[in-house]
């Protein structure tokens, strides 16, 4: 029986040798099926915001979601089982990879159909604190018809196409990877995590 660890020994080794990784079932159907109910809950609540390029403005031709960031260190109960696997992967991947990875950070994500989030790098520029990106999906019953896919785009000029069914997990090195939303005829939700080692001039 694969167990956890296994998977995210999958991951490290994945990420060594090719950069990005993809996997389902981190949680449990019940634990992701809470974190869809939450998120379409703040998001009828009006409890998220449009999301923002980088440091700057709302960029709806560029970028079509809404956002609630996570409190990491105080976590919902919806929240805490994707928190606390989150939490173990990163300590699996400085283990295995040394990658200095010293915190997480996390938002749910809903894009309205046909929104999208054009081609980007998830760096922010002159800033490298961000690592690894994960993105994991809440939608259940998604069809390949239904678009949304998470495009990947490789170093060998190929792309990849991860669909945000609910459960799947995608790892890849965020300075590595341009990437993109696909635009979905269905409401689409998930949630965007990066793993990151601690910038210059901050405190432990």
């Amino acid at each position: 029986m694969t167990t956890l660890a296994d998977r995210f020994q999958a991951a490290a080794d994945a990420l060594a040798a090719d950069g990005w990784y993809v996997f389902e079932g981190m949680l449990p159907a019940a634990a992701t099926a809470d974190l869809a109910r939450e998120c379409a809950a703040m998001l009828a609540a009006q409890q998220m915001n449009p999301a923002r390029i980088g440091v700057g403005q709302a960029a709806p031709a560029l970028r079509g979601d809404h956002t609630r960031w996570f409190d990491m260190d105080a976590p919902s109960a919806a929240q805490r089982p994707f928190v606390d696997a989150i939490e173990i992967l990163r300590q699996s991947l400085n283990r295995s990879l040394m990658l200095g990875l010293a915190e997480s950070e996390a938002h749910y994500a809903v894009y309205p159909p046909g929104a999208r989030y054009a081609r980007h790098l998830d760096q922010l520029r002159g800033r490298d604190a961000r690592v690894v990106s994960a993105v994991y999906y809440l939608n259940a019953d998604w069809a390949p018809e239904d678009g949304g896919a998470l495009r990947l785009y490789l170093d060998d000029g190929r792309s990849h196409d991860v669909l945000p069914r609910a459960g799947t997990l995608a790892l890849f090195l965020s300075d590595r990877f341009e990437h993109e939303v696909l635009p979905g005829a269905r409401e689409r939700m998930s949630i965007a995590c990066w793993m990151r080692r601690r910038e210059p001039g901050t405190l432990p």
